[in-house]
């Protein structure tokens, strides 16, 4: 049988003027922001919660994210390198951030600003901000695949993707099946949030989405190659192996989320 599978040569450039270059990653990455800013305006709204309380909270997320990802790609891909160029670890144009980094980030922000805005508790954030944070992962995973990395390994199923600038093999689409499952749990959690389904279960949205999240990253890391050369002969790559806290995280928190008297 032959297969006719995708040829994947798009440009990951939108446009440039001059030495302005827009690129795909870069403004979905952008829309991320905006769409989640858009979902948390109208969870503030529902909850009648202010909203300069989500603007202040906007601006920790955005750095929390950034640098997060930032840092999370270059500890836990590259150490060596970049700790001996530790002026290369700002070049965030030029690529590599880690979502693990960015969770991580994430966590932080938002225990910040509980720790600052004593009306909020930490859960009560994470488990609405988890929600859009689903939805950005489509959007980053997509820009991904614009940029034709994170590319999955040699494959012959009919939907496989030839990335022309990478090489002429046939390779899993990776990027698609991550954006596609971080759709899929985006709606999960917002139907559960919609439904009032997590009310006095303070932690659950939380766990759910660690636990999804986590595990299906746990399990397409098998279809995807290595992003660091130090990964070649480990059983479980750097990926999985930051997956596993995270999982057992989630479980705790779903867990604990079913106790009895659990307040928010």
């Amino acid at each position: 049988m032959i297969l006719a599978f995708i040829e994947w040569s798009i440009s990951p450039e939108i446009f440039h003027l001059g030495p302005i270059s827009v690129r795909w990653y870069g403004f979905l990455f952008a829309m991320a922001f905006v769409a989640g800013y858009f979902i948390m305006t109208w969870v503030f709204k529902k909850e009648k919660r202010p909203q300069p309380d989500l603007e202040q909270l906007s601006v920790y997320m955005i750095f929390g994210t950034v640098i997060g990802a930032r840092l999370g790609h270059c500890l836990f891909y590259n150490p060596v390198y970049y700790l001996s160029n530790p002026i290369e670890i700002l070049k965030v144009w030029e690529g590599g951030l880690a979502s693990h980094g960015a969770a991580i980030g994430i966590l932080v922000a938002v225990y910040l600003f509980s720790k600052k805005k004593k009306n909020y508790s930490f859960l009560w954030i994470i488990d609405r901000i988890v929600i859009v944070v689903a939805l950005a992962g489509t959007f980053i995973r997509l820009g991904n695949l614009f940029n034709s990395e994170i590319i999955g390994k040699p494959a012959d199923v009919a939907w496989a993707f030839i990335f022309t600038s990478v090489d002429d093999l046939p390779r899993h689409p990776t990027q698609l099946y991550e954006s596609i499952a971080y759709l899929i749990i985006f709606l999960i959690l917002i139907f559960i949030y919609y439904k009032g389904f997590e009310k006095n279960r303070s932690g659950l949205l939380f766990g759910l989405f660690l636990l999804l999240v986590f595990t299906f990253r746990f399990f397409v890391e098998f279809l995807k190659e290595n992003q660091s050369a130090f990964e070649k002969g480990m059983v479980l790559d750097m990926g999985q192996l930051l997956s596993i806290p995270f999982i057992i995280a989630g479980i705790i928190f779903i867990i604990k989320s079913f106790k009895p008297h659990t307040k928010k």
